[in-house]
């Protein structure tokens, strides 16, 4: 037991320098876009790499590299994450997961509710419902982090496991959503590499090579599919074994562990520096006002709150959970707050939901402001809520 909390706590450690990082290259980005650097930095944006063999070939320019390529390796990490929290962590019983669960169901729910309504005069909008149903784990917790001792251990995992849900929301949200025209052949190839994963993985093989290959192949022709080739990192991470051998490590255990601190400082930062380059240049309150990045905004900074607050009230009022040991609900309404830290996985959303530069830097605009919001609003309400006494009662009707 004292070895899980160990393990957690180094975790949550990382992610919340990792947020830190995250927030400062997301200001580089924006100073990058917004001075003398901006030719530079578009220029960097769309200079196009070719990676191929004879006729067959990958040509995009280094923003899709970013967004298609480091991003899987981001996408794997969280498969990996999943399965382990799934086997063994957090989401392990039902107990443990159905109030993560519900509250993770919430939070994505209300958010695309406000969005739509927001959003529904605009229908060429529409197709951006899912941006802000994400939260992003690193920010989240790195405004935990800021706390220190003020935030229990339980509140921490309570968040965490919010946001490892929301992340599987998410995937689900882009693979079914966010799919463009389907090749059938690719599929079937990746699919094949997928089905030959899983036999190593039944044959006990626990050697990173051969996984490695395969998740090339895969992600290639995930890529190829129309599909968004990010899922061949979760599909990949799903074949991995997490069963010890001959009393060393698992592979899974293994493969985490080494990828964390190269996600945590360098491919996310990269995306960030990549993704949060808001051109403010025009920038008005009626352009803060516009549909879009209202619906964003309000979404995260509104919806998340309700959606996460009303679904872990409804949850414990029915008798269904509890809340977790230590936590009252001025603390579980702080959380929810911080859920609507969205960065990371909602741009990405963006990304995927919008192409147009100037349709981009509105949803860009969105996202930040919802996260600031909602990063500024949890803080000082955790902070004030730190050391009262917590109890399970539910808030008076």
């Amino acid at each position: 037991m004292n070895k899980a909390i160990s393990r957690i706590q180094a975790f949550m450690q990382m992610e919340a320098s990792a947020g830190l990082v995250l927030m400062g290259v997301a200001v580089l980005a924006m100073i990058a876009a917004n001075t003398g650097f901006a030719g530079a930095y578009e220029a960097f944006l769309n200079t196009k790499i070719r990676v191929g063999i004879g006729e067959f070939e990958i040509y995009k320019p280094a923003l899709l590299w970013i967004n298609d390529g480091l991003m899987a390796i981001f996408f794997f990490l969280i498969g990996l994450e999943i399965k382990r929290e799934v086997l063994k962590g957090e989401l392990s019983s039902f107990d443990k997961a159905v109030l993560p669960i519900i509250a993770a169901i919430g939070g994505m729910a209300i958010p695309g509710l406000v969005f739509v309504t927001i959003n529904w005069g605009t229908p060429e909008n529409l197709n951006g419902w899912a941006i802000p149903a994400a939260t992003d784990i690193a920010f989240a917790l790195g405004v935990l982090a800021l706390l220190g001792t003020r935030a229990p251990l339980s509140l921490k995992v309570f968040l965490l496991a919010v946001a490892i849900i929301d992340d599987l929301g998410a995937i689900v949200i882009i693979a079914v959503f966010y799919t463009s025209e389907l090749s059938t052949n690719a599929l079937t190839l990746s699919m094949l590499g997928f089905a030959l994963a899983v036999a190593l993985n039944r044959m006990g093989v626990h050697r990173t090579a051969p996984y490695l290959i395969i998740g090339i192949f895969m992600w290639v022709f995930v890529l190829k599919s129309g599909v968004h080739a990010t899922l061949a990192g979760v599909l990949i991470a799903l074949t991995i074994p997490m069963k010890e051998k001959d009393g060393d490590k698992s592979l899974l255990y293994k493969m985490e562990h080494a990828l964390h601190p190269w996600v945590a400082y360098l491919i996310l930062p990269v995306f960030a520096f990549a993704n949060a380059g808001v051109n403010l240049q025009g920038l008005s309150l009626e352009s803060l006002t516009q549909p879009l990045t209202l619906g964003i905004a309000a979404g995260l900074f509104v919806g998340k709150q309700i959606g996460v607050l009303g679904a872990t009230w409804i949850s414990v009022k029915s008798g269904l959970a509890r809340l977790p040991e230590g936590v009252g609900w001025a603390q579980v309404y702080g959380v929810a707050c911080l859920t609507g830290i969205g960065f990371t996985m909602s741009l990405f959303i963006g990304s995927l939901a919008f192409g147009a530069a100037d349709t981009m830097n509105a949803v860009r605009v969105g996202v930040i402001c919802g996260s600031i919001l909602s990063g500024l609003l949890g803080f000082a309400v955790l902070y004030r809520a730190a050391g009262k006494p917590a109890t399970a009662a539910a808030p008076a009707e």
